[in-house]
Order: structure tokens, then sequence, then C-alpha cells
């Protein structure tokens, strides 16, 4: 789930941040009033942390603001305010839960997944064919059994699966799963995804995760993945799906699939992931 955290105490905004990710969360961090609202408005995530002594604007302003954008998507203020009209005002304008400061991050951890779950609209469980995802759960299973997937490739199978038929550039990946400057040279995007495609067993050209030539990735939508195995498909350069003549129809020596794709494997500096896990409770910061 994507989740946006409005802390201007830099110290506490980082353990947040690592305690969620842990989860298998992606979450962003914004420092003041103004960054949260322009990060809400640009992201609209499935919920969002919000302190409410915040510079340049007010978290109580931020509450309002972000609610004029979207009115259901789960809020959980998080304050060192003890007055109960402050308390009111809050879940008033639209707050959905409130915790004071100090606080354990056990506890905000399971406010996040009550939260989360409570808000019947929200996207918890992707599917493509057979491959199902649990966003709340952070699980991956294809055919009924379980895959194992790294935070990082659980984080690019939802980033693909939640635009079913339509094509994410190798760009966008690299911004909101890595959060690297896409004008860096890497290859680390082409080594993800076949390595989820092994994990899923789906080689390429692959039947779930497809390659739009010059573009990027794209899981198919559920029509598509219907087609009878008497057809091929392969990608339009454009990044429409054209379908092949039948097998029968082809010349001796001659195949429907696009040639396999080869990946060069990266360091593993490129490619290590922080996952020590923040179980700890979280120090007692006022704010």
């Amino acid at each position: 789930m994507r989740l946006l955290i409005a802390e201007d105490d830099r110290a506490l905004g980082t353990f947040l941040v690592r305690g969620l990710e842990s989860d298998g969360h992606e979450v962003a961090l914004a420092a003041d009033g103004a960054q949260a609202v322009a990060a809400f408005r640009q992201q609209l995530p499935d919920l969002t942390i919000l302190d409410l002594n915040l510079p340049i604007l007010d978290g109580e302003d931020v509450l309002r603001a972000v609610r004029a954008i979207e009115p259901d998507l789960p809020i959980l203020v998080l304050t060192a305010r003890t007055g109960m009209e402050t308390r009111i005002r809050c879940l008033d304008a639209g707050a959905d839960d409130l915790m004071g400061k100090p606080f354990s991050l056990y506890e905000l951890r399971a406010r996040c997944r009550a939260l989360l779950r409570r808000r019947r609209e929200a996207r918890l469980l992707l599917r493509a064919g057979d491959l199902e995802l649990n966003r709340l759960d952070h699980t991956a299973r294809r055919d009924g059994k379980t895959i194992e997937l790294t935070n990082k490739e659980f984080a690019l199978l939802e980033s693909l699966m939640l635009r079913p038929g339509h094509c994410v550039s190798r760009v966008e990946l690299l911004d909101t799963v890595w959060h690297m400057d896409p004008a860096q040279t890497t290859n680390i995007v082409d080594v993800y995804v076949n390595y989820l495609r092994r994990k899923l067993n789906d080689a390429p050209p692959g039947r779930l995760i497809r390659t739009v030539r010059g573009q990027g990735y794209m899981v198919a939508a559920g029509v598509d993945l219907e087609c009878g195995s008497g057809q091929a498909s392969a990608l339009h350069p454009g990044g429409g799906i054209v379908a092949s003549p039948p097998a029968t129809s082809l010349g001796a020596g001659q195949s429907a699939l696009l040639p396999a794709q080869v990946f060069a494997v990266p360091s593993s500096s490129q490619v290590k992931e922080a996952s020590a896990p923040c179980n700890q409770d979280i120090p007692r910061f006022a704010v």
C-alpha cells in the first residue's frame, strides 16, 4: 500500500518510514504542511499519517485541504496536543483516527492495518489471470501457490498490476519503486522483471508480464489473459497487443513468440536491499 507521512521531526519521520516499509508499504515523507498537501494531491495515498505541528501550513489546515481533495482516503492524526477540543475539531474535519505522542510503533502499525481494512474502496487484492497480489498482507499467490517475493519485487509487481493493460515505463518504475534519478544509467528494472518472471514461471516474452519494446512493461488485462493457447500474442512497439497468426499457418522453423530477453545481472551493490525490520517500540518523542 502507498502511505504518506507528514512529520517535521526528521528523526521521527525516518523511524516511521522504516517501520512501515518493513510491513511492505511504499512510504513517502513530507516535512511541512505545504509539501504534505502537494504530495497528497499527486499520490492520493491509501493512508495518510498526519502530525498537527507542521511548519508553513498547520496540520489542521492540511487536514481540511486534503479532505477537500479526496473525502474518503483514511487519515490518522498523530499529535502531542492533548486538548479535547483539538481532537473533536480533527474528527469533525474528517480524521478517521487519532493517536497521541508518545506512542508505540506496534500500536501505530495495528491502527494502520485496521484503517486499510475498513476502507471498502481500497484495492487490497489485485488479480491478473491466476496471479493474486494481497497488498495488505504483502503476499503473492499464483494458481493457489504462495510465491516468495522481496520487497522490491513485490513493489515492482504491484506497480504493474495497478495499471493492467497499460505500459509502465522504466522511468516511472525507477522513480516509484527505487526512488532513483531516471538519468542514471542502470538496467535494474529489466533485471528485476527477469527475477519476477522466474519466480512466476512466466518465461519471456511472458503471458503475465509483457515487454513493450523501447518503452517498458505491462501486466496483461484479464481479457487478454484468457486468449486461447493456439494463438500467441505479441506487443506492438506502440504499446498495443496484436494477435499473431495461428501456429498452423506459420512456415517451418517460424515461431509466433518473441525471442527471449537477455538481461545483464548488476553487481550486488546495485540490487542490495535494506530489509532489516523495525519492530522495536518507538522512542518517546514529544513534539
